[in-house]
């Protein structure tokens, strides 16, 4: 049964803020530097903690504003504010106005959505664009498993839809060509391979950030039954190929920094 937008929001900030999205929030915060930007928007805030965290980094008198994406991460997020009196503003309506830079989380677009996305994020910015997200070679070690997991299961026919999955993801390649047909200069590229590891395929299979976000977004092909047949032979072939060893996946997760012209 598919979670309410509430329950999601909570699993986001218990078990997601502090791993999936701390990775690419370190990879920012390592490679991003602010300079004289007066406004600073961040688009996809999460539940709000890495957009405190960089409010705290700002110098007096630079605005903070967050966007997201939907109410229920956006109060959760108001509440830490509110907890350390932050002076922020969020909303989780798209804003009218420009900011000086934009910090956007796409690490759980979908990747068919990402252009249309990172063209909202050029069209948000006067000057500073920083997105992060994972590029293709993602993954990988999930894919892998689906084929034979779709086949064990009589979906083989199906199998164009991991085919897609795999595709879709975007090259770091092209994602620097994109920024630069948005109309980006001075782009450049970071890249950090990241490792989630869990004990064996149950583990995997029954996590937030599988269960709740990554697969709900993948598996829009597979009715319901489908997904319950595919989530009990994936984490049947995993425990199969690892015996005693834990299983891990990789992302290759990427920050692209540009300015507008």
């Amino acid at each position: 049964m598919s979670k309410t937008e509430k329950e999601l929001a909570f699993l986001r900030d218990l078990y997601l803020e502090n791993d999936w999205t701390q990775r690419f929030a370190e990879l920012f915060d390592k490679n991003f530097k602010f300079s004289k930007e007066e406004k600073v928007l961040y688009v996809n805030a999460g539940t709000g903690t890495h957009a405190l965290g960089i409010k705290e980094k700002l110098k007096k008198g630079r605005e903070m504003f967050g966007l997201f994406e939907n109410a229920e991460t956006l109060k959760i997020a108001q509440a830490k504010a509110d907890a350390v009196r932050a002076d922020v503003i969020f909303s989780d309506k798209l804003p009218k106005e420009t900011f000086d830079a934009v910090v956007a989380d796409a690490s759980l677009v979908k990747s068919a959505s990402f252009n249309d996305f990172f063209a909202t994020i050029v069209q948000l910015s006067k000057n500073q664009v920083a997105v992060f997200l994972p590029t293709k070679g993602s993954f990988g070690e999930i894919y892998s498993f689906l084929w034979e997991t779709l086949f064990e299961v009589g979906l083989i026919d199906k199998g164009a839809a991991i085919e897609n999955l795999i595709s879709e993801l975007p090259t770091v390649e092209e994602v620097k060509e994109k920024a630069e047909s948005l109309g980006l200069t001075n782009v450049e590229t970071v890249t950090k391979h990241e490792y989630f590891e869990f004990k064996d395929g149950t583990e995997f299979i029954n996590s937030p950030l599988v269960a709740d976000f990554l697969f709900p977004a993948w598996f829009g092909f597979l009715s319901e039954k489908e997904k319950a047949k595919v989530n009990k032979k994936l984490a049947q072939l995993v425990d199969a190929e690892e015996g005693a060893l834990s299983f891990r996946f990789s992302v290759k997760a990427t920050l692209l920094v540009g300015e507008k012209a």
